[in-house]
């Protein structure tokens, strides 16, 4: 059924703290430059979850109500003025973030750090939870054969790990140390894989996850037993956004090692600082990624990297907070995957 025949759409919103609720909007109408994209499905994210139970992250609080989601895909089903008509019937993969173009960090290609960033599911605007969503044309990337709906989705947290290695420049050889084995740090482990790290080390407390960082081909430490400091790395991929983490991590550096702060948790972390300095160990955070889609929907077409055995679960949009909530529910969780137009029949 497309677009205009479910007119209105249902849509899920978040429409009180900890209240979601499945309503009506109508269809939105495409306007210049964008594409009208009937949306298949959309991974559910820790931020999803955490506006959900918290209201707010960091300075953006909910303006309720807000639709959630930012890791889509979809299919054209029209476009506005100055789109070709024949991208109707493209299968995309949406970005959710949408620069200005023109401020000086745009201008410089940093257009992930734009002021005037319009992202999905960011307060004050909506996300990608619902049956139809228009978005910027350049934004909507088509995807090629043999690339899942649901990779196609998770473009999104892989973009995530492959701007966390780019910062820090993981390269051939390198031994790399990935504190926090959700869903992130998974992705970290393929994309520093992809790029050649010889030696990678995932560090978590959660046994099922630690055994899908195992398989994929990683030694895996289980902190609550484990220690993972006794040998020094080249690089530092913190996902877990836990302090005492983030301070054992920085402390197995070797010299002239590289630490991405991937993780969101306190405000403020202590650092080792006489150690840092002493290995000049350089330290950066990421703030979501810039240009990395072409790039990993390459990857996943041509089987450098595979995404599709971590989804853990497939819900019906009518089951949205059942989703949302999967990752606090069950430490087997990995990828919910929400559809908004109905399951798969197959």
């Amino acid at each position: 059924m497309t677009c205009d025949e479910r007119n209105p759409m249902r849509v899920l919103e978040l429409s009180a703290p900890e209240t979601l609720t499945l309503t009506q909007r109508d269809v939105p109408t495409p306007g210049p430059g964008q594409v009208l994209v009937r949306m298949t499905c959309v991974g559910v994210c820790g931020s999803d979850t955490h506006y959900l139970t918290h209201g707010r992250i960091g300075s953006y609080a909910v303006d309720y109500p807000m639709v959630l989601g930012h890791e889509g895909a979809g299919v054209v089903e029209a476009v506005g003025e100055g789109v070709d008509a024949s991208r109707i019937g493209e299968r995309v993969s949406i970005e959710p973030g949408v620069p200005c173009r023109t401020c000086a960090q745009c201008l410089a290609g940093a257009y992930n750090l734009c002021p005037d960033m319009v992202f999905h599911a960011t307060p004050p605007y909506d996300g990608s939870l619902a049956e139809c969503t228009v978005h910027d044309a350049a934004f909507a990337h088509p995807v090629p054969d043999g690339v899942s709906d649901e990779a196609a989705a998770m473009v999104e947290p892989l973009s995530v790990g492959l701007w966390a290695c780019r910062k820090a420049d993981v390269t051939l050889g390198d031994r790399v140390l990935i504190t926090g084995c959700g869903p992130i740090g998974l992705m970290c482990l393929l994309a520093a894989r992809a790029r050649g790290a010889r030696d990678i080390t995932v560090v978590d407390l959660n046994p099922e996850r630690l055994e899908r960082a195992r398989a994929l081909g990683a030694r895996v430490v289980d902190s609550r037993h484990e220690r993972f400091d006794e040998r020094e790395y080249d690089v530092l991929l913190e996902c877990s956004g836990v302090a005492s983490v983030t301070l054992a991590g920085m402390r197995a550096l070797a010299r002239g090692a590289r630490a991405v702060l991937v993780g969101m948790g306190g405000d403020t972390v202590e650092l080792p600082l006489s150690a840092l300095q002493e290995r000049e160990v350089s330290v950066t955070g990421v703030f979501r990624y810039a240009n990395t889609w072409p790039q990993a929907l390459a990857m996943l077409a041509g089987g450098v990297v595979e995404v599709d055995d971590l989804v853990t679960g497939r819900f019906d949009l009518a089951d949205g907070e059942q989703a949302l909530r999967a990752g606090l529910d069950d430490p087997a969780s990995v990828k919910a995957m929400i559809y908004p137009n109905g399951l798969p029949t197959v």
